[in-house]
C-alpha cells in the first residue's frame, strides 16, 4: 500500500478563499495568487512514490477544475461539514502512513513530503512547522482516536503546540515554512530566495 497525500484545498473562487490576502492586496491578485499557489503545489507535491487525493471545499465543487488549477488526474473528495477538528478525523481514518497539506505554503515540495513519509518510519508523527505558530505539514500513521483533533486552538500561535501536545511518540519536524494568509506573509515568502 503506497503512502498518502491529501492536500486540502478550497475552490479557487474570486472572493471566496484568501480573504485575509486580498484585504491587504485586492480581491484580484489575491485570486490570482491563490491559483498560483494552488498549481504551482500540485506540481511540486505530486509524486508517483505516494497516492495524492484532494481533499475539496465546497463539496458541490468537487468535479470542477477551474481552468486545469485542479489537476483532473488528481481523485477528489468532498471535506463535507464541520470544523476543522472533524474535517482531520474524517481523513485520518485511513489505514496507514498519511501526510496532510494545505495550499497556503507554496514553498513547500516533494521532497518535504518524501521526508516526511520517511521520518514516518521511525516516529508517531511528523510536523512542517510554520512561521506563524502552527503547521504546514502533519503526518501520521492512521487510523487515529478521532478526538485527537479536539481543543486545539486551530489558526492560532499556539496550534502547533497544542497538536504536538496530543501525540503519543516520537515527534519530528520539517523545515520551517512561511503560510502565505496576508499581504506581510506573501512579501516575507516572495523577497526569500
Amino acid at each position: 500500500m503506497k503512502p498518502l497525500l491529501i492536500i486540502f484545498t478550497k475552490a479557487p473562487i474570486m472572493g471566496k478563499a484568501k480573504t485575509r490576502l486580498a484585504a491587504g492586496i485586492g480581491r484580484v491578485h489575491a485570486w490570482r495568487i491563490y491559483r498560483a499557489m494552488c498549481a504551482k503545489i500540485f506540481r511540486n507535491c505530486t509524486d508517483p512514490r505516494w497516492d495524492t487525493v484532494l481533499f475539496v471545499t465546497p463539496d458541490d465543487k468537487i468535479y470542477s477544475t477551474f481552468g486545469g488549477v485542479w489537476p483532473e488526474r488528481l481523485p477528489r473528495i468532498p471535506q463535507g461539514s464541520g470544523g476543522l477538528s472533524a474535517r482531520l478525523a474524517k481523513i485520518y481514518t485511513h489505514k496507514g502512513p498519511l501526510i496532510v497539506i494545505g495550499t497556503d505554503t507554496p514553498q513547500q515540495n516533494r521532497n518535504d513530503i518524501a521526508q516526511g513519509f520517511k521520518a514516518l518510519k521511525t516516529h508517531a508523527c511528523v510536523f512542517g512547522p510554520a512561521t506563524d505558530g502552527g503547521f504546514w505539514l502533519m503526518g501520521m500513521d492512521g487510523p487515529v482516536p478521532k478526538n485527537l483533533f479536539e481543543d486545539i486552538r486551530w489558526s492560532h500561535p499556539e496550534t502547533l503546540k497544542d497538536m504536538q501536545a496530543k501525540i503519543i511518540g516520537p515527534v519530528t519536524r520539517l523545515r520551517r515554512l512561511t503560510d502565505v494568509d496576508d499581504a506581510k506573509a506573501l512579501r516575507q515568502v516572495m523577497e526569500k530566495p
